[in-house]
């Protein structure tokens, strides 16, 4: 039996909702009230980025019902929980955590449009990813997001066909004029089998609207020359590695665990803008279980995992994809007692939830994204 077959609920010793920072450690720059827009520790390619898409951005799952289909109202309740407070600076619909290869170009409109309706007035980011293996319909995706009320895109390399640099950068500018859009590149060669090379990330940043890139390569030192050189704002693409992006100076994370943790990747940044280094460095340990624990299996069945042990909705995921199993919705479990454990909120184990096993330690990949991280967005 998959661990959705159950009725959602909260698991005992996990608050429903992760706790939010202690006086002395408010709910990151915005304080819970602010808004998007320029911060002292970006750079100016940087602050345009922040301007189009925010810092704190997380890549969404798409909710789906008792009977498969998209719940749009569990959609748009996870879209403003995600984005109260400053959580979040605004969300990805229709990436890999939102299963996007197995949802239709119908219900990704939808999300969109029930993305938007939930960040009215918020000033907060719909972010939608328009990948495909097809540039004509990846064309078609951007306009309809245009539409539908999206307020950037996200971009990946055609998956499957592995076209040459000269196709990607023709790719990218076809996608990019269709639309008056800004756009993020996503870098990510595990999952399309292409890289994309320095030099035709620098020339697809001449094109006025392809102003940041997702990395989710783990190589820092080529981003660190790409940086440099072509005005790129670039966004962690890797959990684990947020703290280390920011350190060679990324403007900011695209999440899969800002699905619980949101609040405090405000905080990571505000730290580390500040110049408080050892602090950010406790925080980005604590934050380590549950960082960990969304790479455990493809991230959208990790991630609704995850919200159905808060008692938030996601529903299952759709093949060809499954559901964790039991024993690996104990360990995500475990993952969530953890983190809030190390964040000072008591979170006794109950009798389900026997000690962790040691976990072998991960190691960071280069330009090859490492398989752990194949789940990611």
């Amino acid at each position: 039996m998959s661990v959705t077959d159950r009725p959602d609920q909260a698991v005992p010793g996990i608050p429903a909702i992760l706790p939010s920072p202690s006086a002395d450690q408010p709910a990151g720059r915005h304080g819970g009230t602010g808004h998007p827009g320029e911060h002292p520790g970006c750079t100016p390619a940087g602050s345009a980025a922040v301007a189009a898409f925010g810092r704190v951005i997380t890549t969404m799952v798409t909710p789906f019902d008792a009977a498969g289909k998209m719940d749009a109202t569990a959609a748009e309740q996870l879209v403003g929980r995600l984005t109260r407070d400053g959580w979040n600076d605004g969300v990805l619909v229709n990436g890999a955590t939102g299963e996007s290869s197995a949802t239709d170009d119908a219900e990704k409109r939808r999300m969109i449009v029930v993305a938007r309706r939930a960040v009215s007035g918020t000033g907060r980011k719909v972010i939608a990813g328009v990948g495909s293996g097809n540039t004509a319909h990846s064309v078609r995706l951007a306009v309809a997001a245009h539409e539908a009320g999206a307020d950037g895109l996200l971009v990946a390399a055609p998956y499957y066909s592995r076209p040459s640099q000269s196709g990607l950068l023709e790719h990218f500018r076809a996608i990019a004029d269709a639309t008056p859009l800004p756009v993020m590149l996503y870098d990510n060669p595990g999952r399309v089998g292409v890289d994309l090379e320095p030099e035709t990330l620098r020339d697809a940043a001449q094109h006025p609207q392809i102003i940041a890139v997702m990395d989710a390569t783990g190589d820092l030192g080529a981003a660190s020359s790409i940086m440099r050189t072509s005005g790129l704002a670039f966004y962690s693409g890797d959990d684990m590695l947020n703290l280390p992006w920011l350190s060679v100076g990324a403007t900011g994370f695209v999440s899969v665990a800002g699905h619980v943790v949101g609040d405090r990747l405000q905080t990571l940044l505000r730290l580390h803008d500040e110049g408080r280094n050892a602090e950010a460095l406790a925080l980005h340990r604590q934050l380590v279980p549950i960082c960990a624990g969304m790479f455990r299996a493809p991230a959208a069945a990790s991630a609704k995992a995850a919200l159905r042990a808060l008692g938030l909705p996601g529903g299952s995921v759709r093949l060809p994809l499954v559901d964790l199993t039991e024993e690996q919705y104990r360990d995500i479990r475990l993952d969530l007692v953890a983190t809030v454990t190390e964040l000072g909120v008591p979170a006794p184990r109950g009798p389900k939830d026997p000690p962790r096993p040691a976990r072998a330690a991960r190691t960071t990949g280069a330009r090859k994204a490492s398989p752990t991280r194949l789940g990611a967005h």
